[in-house]
């Protein structure tokens, strides 16, 4: 119980320091992710090959993509497992969640997959869901390292 409530009372002091969890701004990506994964309900596997430290808006990004899927996992993919794989291939960081749960997800039929596209775009990243019924789910994150450039004229 001493547990369960250590860990209800670290998600509310992040829910109180806004979207930006105090674990990312410590310890950076890796170990927000392990932190992630410690606290799933279903069991994760996760591999990170990234730098130690990624500019912040591709660390907090690359966060909410994580925990959304867990969440989605452990909510409504009846997932046993799910494996994140986090790669930065120089100009991008891949991210892929993928779970062994039932499938189907539907961006019409929620606003939290909706939400993570919007967050992805915003960056410049793109986001690619794979959700067949039976086979169940993976999202596909790529998230630029390079600040965008917009040019005007």
């Amino acid at each position: 119980m001493a547990a369960g409530l250590t860990s209800t009372l670290d998600e509310l002091r992040e829910y109180a320091r806004g979207i930006h969890p105090a674990i990312l701004a410590e310890g950076g990506l890796a170990a927000a992710l392990r932190a992630l994964a410690r606290r799933s309900p279903v069991p994760v596997t996760l591999d990170v090959r990234a730098a130690e430290r990624l500019p912040e808006r591709v660390e907090v990004t690359a966060y909410y993509v994580v925990s959304e899927a867990l969440a989605n996992a452990a909510k409504h993919a009846e997932a046993s497992a799910v494996h994140i794989d986090v790669e930065e291939t120089g100009e991008a960081i891949r991210l892929t969640v993928r779970d062994d749960g039932v499938g189907g997800a539907n961006l019409a039929r929620g606003s939290g997959l909706v939400g993570l596209g919007d967050r992805v775009a915003a960056i410049g990243g793109t986001l690619t869901i794979r959700s067949l019924a039976g086979e169940g789910t993976t999202l596909l994150a790529e998230l630029p390292v390079r600040p965008l450039r917009l040019s005007v004229g």
